[in-house]
């Protein structure tokens, strides 16, 4: 499995604007084959951080995530919305527990 956890910066103030592209994004994302999990968070701290999450069953359906149209109009929405600083790592993880 495939962990993938960072952060992108919103524009101040267009938390808001930017929503529906977000939900819109996690919906087409959530539903791709491979996808485990995905999921945008707003720090409570620092207005404007965007943490993301996203679970992805292997390598493959990564990739595959990186060629899908929605990931394109997502990109795109960016400069509109003010979105930069974007900050992702991917961790491979072979076993996960209950803490």
């Amino acid at each position: 499995m495939l962990v993938v956890i960072g952060t992108i910066r919103l524009a101040a103030g267009s938390i808001n604007r930017a929503r529906p592209a977000m939900a819109q994004m996690v919906a087409a994302s959530r539903a791709e084959d491979g996808c485990i999990g995905y999921s945008y968070a707003e720090d409570i701290v620092d207005a404007g951080l965007i943490r993301v999450t996203e679970l992805w069953r292997d390598q493959a359906a990564l990739d595959r995530h990186f060629t899908l149209p929605h990931l394109a109009v997502w990109r795109a929405a960016w400069p509109v919305l003010g979105i930069s600083d974007r900050q992702l790592r991917v961790y491979e993880v072979s076993a996960a527990r209950e803490t």
